[in-house]
């Protein structure tokens, strides 16, 4: 059995007895601010205004969304990550997986079901599609 094209670069990191750091990044970066327009335009999404915050703002505004839904959305360091423009990274691509590609293939059921990420980690047996928090 191959694995899936996306999921290459860590079995090829796995089967190795060193130890790597890679940029896991396919053939397509972005700047988080092209990121979720691009994902926006790619799902028919129009009307929808992005908001450009100060760090604690947005963090701020996470945590608060966060405690409502049950979970973590964003931790102070992806924001720091994310406003430092660390999504971006010069290194050749690792994958072979367009991100564009992978959005176009799943626009249908992009985005239609909540996956907490604190319900995963409580119950690493519980899928994405399972959470508790869904109402």
């Amino acid at each position: 059995m191959t694995a899936p094209k996306s999921t290459e670069p860590a079995v090829r990191q796995g089967r190795s007895r060193e130890n790597h750091v890679i940029d896991a990044i396919s053939l397509e970066t972005f700047s988080y601010r092209e990121l979720v327009t691009t994902i926006a335009r790619i799902l028919g999404l129009r009307g929808r205004r992005i908001l450009s915050l100060p760090r604690r703002v947005a963090y701020w505004a996470g945590s608060v969304v966060g405690r409502m839904m049950g979970d973590v959305l964003i931790t102070w360091e992806e924001v720091l990550g994310l406003m430092d423009n660390l999504l971006y990274v010069e290194s050749p691509p690792a994958g072979s997986t367009r991100l564009t590609d992978w959005v176009a293939e799943h626009a249908g059921s992009l985005g239609r079901r909540y996956a907490s990420e604190l319900a995963r980690r409580r119950d690493r047996e519980l899928d994405y599609g399972g959470s508790p928090f869904l109402a």
